[in-house]
């Protein structure tokens, strides 16, 4: 006999499905826990995070004070005072300069971040477009890359020839010297980042929708010339660490300990007014070396192993 198409159906479940009077399930009920305790602990992990910022954010603000207390006693005596920021893609540069200046009075400072030179530049002498940026009495400046883009960069994509590269290396430190002797303060500060923590950031930027505007070309293939760029490091701080222009490096693996040394590197480079005492300006030594102390360390690596690896 056929069926009776007005008979309701018989319908087969199992106990885990809607009960018969609409309410929830047992594994309905399992599966909103499951989601809720998701949340929850994605809630924790968040605010865990921006705790811990917090917390790293808050420990530089004493040193931020000081940097404003340089920067008053900069302009009091019309002194000037150049910062450079130097390393590979990735280091860590950025952010650094970011916190050294969030709180500084602009009028009294600049970053100077320079793109490859422009034909008319290539035809002038190649320092021409750094000094046309360098401070006035009073004002501190801090270059984002530098004249020393000569150095690493430009010889390791060939935007300069073997000829240039020599010239810069032999000049810059007399140049500097000059620079150091008629009364500007200069810091170099190289930025130290393993490979293993440059790509890590790398990813980070190619994943991140907020950070992807800061991966470039040339980022992308700096882990494949990644010993090429050791090389050029090795030679530049062989050649160009002087002891009256000396590099110091900041190893950045650690963002906010490379960024905490940087601006205890910086204040203590001018004897200021008004020093806090009770702060500890001194650097960490596992995380800031000399530039003279880093070529050591590079020559006893490539004995050991045949090769740089840092």
């Amino acid at each position: 006999m056929r069926d009776n198409p007005l008979q309701p159906r018989e319908v087969v479940g199992t106990a885990d499905d809607a009960t018969a009077d609409g309410s929830s399930s047992p594994a309905d009920v399992r599966a909103e826990i499951e989601r809720l305790r998701c949340e929850l602990e994605d809630e924790r992990s968040k605010r865990k995070k921006l705790e811990s910022r917090s917390r790293r954010e808050g420990d530089l603000e004493p040193f931020q004070v000081e940097l404003l207390k340089l920067q008053r006693h900069l302009e009091a005596h019309e002194m000037k005072m150049i910062v450079l920021f130097e390393g590979r893609d990735a280091a860590g540069k950025g952010g650094t300069i970011r916190r050294v200046t969030r709180y500084m009075n602009e009028k009294h400072y600049r970053v100077v971040a320079l793109g490859r030179p422009t034909e008319e530049q290539r035809g002038q002498w190649y320092l021409q477009k750094y000094v046309a940026e360098f401070p006035r009495a009073g004002e501190i400046v801090l270059f984002d890359r530098s004249w020393y883009n000569r150095a690493m960069v430009e010889p390791v994509f060939g935007f300069c020839t073997v000829e240039e590269h020599e010239n810069f290396l032999r000049g810059v430190t007399g140049f500097e010297k000059d620079l150091v002797r008629q009364g500007t303060i200069l810091q170099k500060l190289y930025f130290s980042v393993t490979k293993e923590e440059q790509q890590r950031r790398f990813d980070r930027r190619r994943d991140d929708p907020l950070r992807q505007w800061k991966l470039s070309e040339i980022d992308v293939q700096a882990q494949d010339l990644w010993d090429e760029f050791t090389e050029r490091k090795y030679e530049m701080l062989r050649r160009t660490h002087t002891s009256r222009a000396p590099w110091t490096i900041i190893r950045s693996k650690d963002k906010h300990k490379a960024r905490l040394n940087a601006m205890r590197v910086i204040l203590g480079a001018v004897d200021y007014a008004d020093r806090n005492m009770s702060l500890d300006f001194v650097p960490d030594p596992e995380i800031v070396v000399s530039g003279s102390h880093e070529v050591e360390l590079m020559e006893a690596d490539r004995i050991r192993r045949g090769k740089f690896t840092v």
